[in-house]
């Protein structure tokens, strides 16, 4: 999502670092298309092909976000951190959910892509670095971006665990975010629209998780799984999880996020469609799975 792999896209052929910016940019293009001429009672675009009830021609309009992004990656060889396959599994979801509340841990070279693939709407990234949010805004000043603050270190994960076994406002039944300094993987002292809003989408790809003094991804798997258990609307909550193959990740994961609500795999990352508290069984003997 960030800069964390960098030095690795350094080792890339030139060929190679220009096919994903070049499809980054047909997908935005395709989604500037599909908006041309799709219209929905309830202006849903994208989504739409799946319920339309109305369909007509409408004169080309795209916002400048839209074309700031084409611009950007048609011009850009910086190669994002998902690869196209990983990249396909959230759009594919998108495509029926968007407009939607689409949260994002991590802030970088593909944000202005997941802002676009979600047009209509509320695309929040959360960051860890306040110079590098002031960087990417810099740049791309219509990007909604925040920075925060977490409470762990990656060389603390195998503790997290064992506190949260025994902490009981960590209980799945009893778990909540805003506040909650009791228990240490929640996330707390973040902005009022993290807590406020019912997210419909949440993806996982900071904050880095690479060295013992790192954040890591524990309190944002962790809270994910609570936010996700506490909807009130409709649906299931779809949570993106990158960097499967590093130990913490999938260890957090299967912790809390659950195989049982593993829907599909690709590359490093993991999908899961996670159901409300409210339709399935409450027992804090089992943990959240």
């Amino acid at each position: 999502m960030r800069r964390e792999e960098t030095t690795k896209n350094r080792h890339f052929l030139a060929d190679k670092r220009w096919f994903m910016p070049i499809t980054i940019a047909g997908f935005i293009a395709g989604t500037i298309l599909i908006s041309s001429f799709i219209k929905t009672a309830d202006y849903s675009i994208l989504c739409s092909l799946a319920k339309t009830r109305s369909i007509a021609v409408e004169e080309y309009s795209a916002s400048p976000v839209q074309l700031q992004a084409i611009i950007h990656y048609a011009t850009s060889s910086i190669v994002p951190q998902q690869n196209f396959k990983e990249i396909s599994v959230t759009f594919d979801v998108l495509k029926k959910r968007c407009p939607c509340n689409f949260l994002v841990f991590g802030l970088g070279y593909d944000s202005l892509m997941w802002t676009n693939l979600n047009p209509n709407g509320n695309t929040i990234f959360l960051e860890e670095d306040p110079k590098w949010v002031q960087s990417v805004l810099k740049d791309a000043p219509i990007l909604q971006a925040h920075a925060v603050k977490y409470r762990t270190e990656l060389k603390e994960a195998d503790d997290l665990l064992i506190h949260y076994r025994s902490e009981p406002s960590c209980y799945p039944s009893k778990a909540y975010l805003r506040g909650n300094e009791k228990c240490r993987l929640a996330l707390t002292r973040f902005p009022d629209e993290f807590y406020d809003t019912e997210w419909d989408l949440i993806m996982i790809d900071a904050p880095r998780g690479y060295f013992p003094e790192a954040p890591g991804r524990m309190a944002a798997i962790f809270s994910a799984a609570v936010m996700a258990r506490n909807r009130k609307g409709s649906g299931v909550t779809h949570v993106f999880l990158h960097d499967v193959n590093r130990r913490v990740e999938k260890v957090f994961a299967e912790e809390f996020l659950c195989r049982k609500y593993l829907v599909k795999s690709e590359g490093r990352l993991w999908h899961f469609e996670i159901p409300p508290a409210s339709n399935i069984s409450s027992d804090d003997s089992a943990g959240f799975c």
